[in-house]
């Protein structure tokens, strides 16, 4: 599968087999988020995984009840170093850097015939102290990982045309 093709064929999994990942499949998913670029190549963040059943039910409370992600055999909580870097536009740069290295893990997922889904939707305190964070870094997002118990169709997208600009606005 190339590139263009993990893209394409992306989903939001929000249901798993029982089906362990493998520990190459997950070295191979933390090793795209360890080559994504980063501001400065600061590569700020850190990537806990967490593989513990009673550990992944706190963490779906922390996310609002989402219980399908303690159905997940590994959740991801991608975290950031320096939270509180901002870059010169303004954007918080360590968030923008991990969102940056969890896309190439959604991708490498996909890749492997693994789903994921973008969990934006949690209490960061909580989920910190479910991983034992320490003070100053940061939870930017939780991401399960597993094998899909399902296939979801394709969401309607906007033409090319309707979100494209050139030159000017």
């Amino acid at each position: 599968m190339n590139v263009m093709e993990a893209i394409s064929h992306r989903r939001s999994i929000r249901s798993y087999t029982d089906e362990a990942v493998s520990p190459e499949h997950l070295r191979q998913v933390l090793e795209a988020g360890r080559l994504a670029p980063s501001g400065s190549n600061r590569q700020e963040w850190v990537f806990v995984v967490v593989r513990d059943a009673a550990r992944r039910k706190q963490l779906a409370e922390a996310c609002h009840r989402q219980q399908f992600i303690a159905q997940a055999p590994v959740v991801i909580v991608a975290c950031a170093t320096d939270a509180k870097r901002t870059m010169s536009s303004g954007l918080q740069g360590a968030a923008v850097d991990t969102t940056i290295a969890v896309d190439h893990m959604t991708l490498a997922a996909t890749e492997l015939g693994l789903g994921t889904c973008w969990i934006g939707a949690f209490d960061a305190a909580a989920v910190a102290k479910v991983i034992g964070l320490p003070a100053g870094v940061a939870v930017t997002h939780v991401l399960p990982l597993g094998h899909p118990a399902e296939s979801p169709t394709a969401r309607p997208r906007k033409a090319l045309e309707d979100i494209v600009r050139y030159d000017t606005y």
